[in-house]
């Protein structure tokens, strides 16, 4: 039977989701505490790769076991894992379900804040510097019009294609945040970070929309900023077909 994982997580410890050489990751810690619980070792198949600090309201793993996992072994997970990871859900799904693969979408949000705040530091970029809101949302909505997005792309990247449908994109403003929103079938390696540095660059009025469109349309990454850390980063939701939960 099949299992798909949902979990959350602090990012701040780890070198990303997925198993890496020599580095501690989520998987890692994940599959871990399922060999304990289960009593064999577990391979897990991650859904949206998130890099070194960066967090996630919701992501997923997917996994195969031979027989059925009761109810309760999300309680008995979230008891061995480490607090900075927890298991919210774990659902039996079709077997030939990919929790990477059938997505349908996924969601970031990029959190900003601009007062000095010690209880934001660990999860927000403090960004104390005048920024026009009207233009950050111009630069949002300019981003819709695009689909190639090779500039926002770190380099050393395996992916064949830089093609991604953007569903969403918008700064709001929540609580003592500004919180970029975008929503897309896919992402490359750092693009929303880099699309937010780019941004907060209009939005302080550092350069244009005219010049930020010219760093979209150049297909080229040394003209856009990846300056924004990790760790106002996070992955707030990926969306499946809805008879998997049925």
């Amino acid at each position: 039977m099949r299992y798909f994982i949902e979990v959350s997580y602090n990012g701040a410890a780890y070198s990303g989701f997925q198993t890496q050489q020599n580095a501690n990751t989520i998987q890692d810690e994940v599959e871990k505490a399922l060999a304990i619980l289960l009593k064999q070792p577990v391979i897990l198949t991650g859904s949206s790769r998130t890099d070194a600090g960066v967090h996630a309201l919701q992501n997923f793993f997917h996994f195969d076991f031979s027989s059925t996992i009761p109810t309760e072994c999300s309680y008995n997970l979230n008891a061995i894992l480490p607090a900075d990871i927890a298991v919210k859900k774990i659902n039996n799904v079709r077997v030939d379900a990919h929790c990477r693969f059938d997505a349908l979408s996924r969601e970031y949000k990029y959190f900003i804040y601009q007062e000095k705040n010690p209880f934001l530091n660990e999860t927000a970029y403090y960004y104390p510097y005048k920024l026009d809101y009207s233009l950050l949302n111009e630069a949002a909505l300019l981003i819709k019009e695009y689909s190639d997005f090779t500039s926002f792309s770190k380099r050393n990247t395996q992916v064949k294609s830089f093609v991604c449908s953007i569903y969403e994109s918008k700064w709001l403003k929540e609580g003592n945040s500004l919180v970029y929103n975008v929503k897309a079938n896919r992402f490359l390696r750092g693009m929303v970070r880099g699309l937010v540095a780019t941004m907060l660059k209009v939005g302080s009025q550092k350069t244009t929309l005219e010049h930020f469109a010219e760093i979209i349309e150049s297909k080229d990454c040394t003209k856009a900023s990846f300056s924004a850390p990790a760790k106002g980063l996070f992955l707030s939701e990926v969306c499946f077909p809805q008879e998997y939960y049925k």
